[in-house]
């Protein structure tokens, strides 16, 4: 996985298009927003296939609390060097639920579906969060997009749903419920967190949540790592160290700014492209074997990204 004191004005995010602007100036703010929205998809997409990796070396619990102190301090000291004031007491309940969403429930219970799943498997389940996102987005900040968005989104999620059904011949197993759990609270999350990243920017959120979760993150970490064996190896590293700079922090700044230029419902549709370049790098990383059925899956999500990013609402 923004802030500013509740004495100071909220500042504008980097996105916003000023009233004088030219003409052309709020397509470019959105080109930008969804660039950046893209950005945070290609480093959500490494995150499975990373702690694969991280795995081979440390125990779920131990990952999950490591990563999360790592990415903590990576955000406190850029806050510190920044000289960035608290946020204002009424963020904090949102900063809260971006916490408990993406930075500890979402990582845990996907690191723990990991254990007995594999990448590909996980990556399609997960597929479905952008709907989720989209349905949430709904309910909490009122968003309505058009009818011809939530077509486009329901054949996207229906088309994952099949390529989960027919991977898994059919049967949820005790990953599948893991995954399913992490999709509820890591959609809560980004829609939190999308709303707050329009009125501070998008770093700060994720930055003041991870710093958020340090007083609990700090004795997990010390409880885990005496409970659960370690075994350093390059692939456990380089695991651990993607999945708290990049996946943690880095992605989310990226996705987070996008999410506020362009909205929570367009942004969370270019999520259906997650999946499918999980399942790459799970081939090239991890040497894990495709069904014919990928192909097929990529090619009807890639036109409804398509369809969701044109359809206004």
């Amino acid at each position: 996985m923004k802030t500013q004191s509740s004495a100071i004005a909220a500042p504008p995010i980097a996105v916003t298009t000023p009233q004088t602007s030219p003409p052309q100036a709020e397509p470019r703010a959105s080109g930008l927003g969804t660039l950046q929205a893209a950005l945070g998809v290609v480093a959500f997409s490494l995150t499975f296939p990373a702690t694969a990796w991280g795995l081979e070396g440390f125990g779920p619990w131990s990952l999950v609390a490591v990563r999360c102190v790592l990415a903590a301090l990576i955000a406190g000291g850029c806050l510190l060097a920044l000289r960035v004031p608290p946020p204002a007491r009424r963020h904090w309940a949102g900063l809260a639920v971006v916490a408990a969403g993406v930075v500890v429930g979402f990582p845990l219970l996907s690191t723990l579906a990991l254990k007995t799943s594999t990448t590909a498997h996980a990556a399609v389940v997960v597929g479905l969060l952008p709907l989720t996102t989209a349905l949430l987005s709904a309910l909490r900040v009122g968003a309505r997009p058009s009818r011809a968005f939530w077509a486009a989104a329901l054949a996207g999620a229906a088309a994952v749903a099949a390529f989960t059904v027919q991977q898994s011949g059919g049967a949820l197993t005790g990953a599948d419920l893991y995954l399913f759990g992490a999709l509820l609270v890591c959609a809560a999350g980004y829609t939190e967190g999308g709303r707050l990243a329009r009125v501070m920017p998008g770093w700060q959120v994720i930055g003041w949540a991870l710093v958020l979760c340090l007083p609990l993150s700090v004795p997990a970490a010390a409880l885990a790592l005496a409970q659960e064996p370690v075994h350093l190896t390059a692939h456990s590293v380089t695991g651990l160290l993607w999945v708290a700079a990049g996946s943690q922090f880095l992605g989310l700044v990226v996705w987070y700014r996008g999410m506020a230029a362009i909205g929570i419902p367009k942004a969370s549709q270019l999520q259906l492209a997650q999946p499918l370049l999980t399942l790459v790098w799970s081939v090239l990383l991890l040497g894990e074997h495709l069904t014919p059925a990928a192909p097929l899956t990529a090619a009807a999500v890639l036109v409804c990204i398509a369809v969701t990013q044109r359809a206004r609402g």
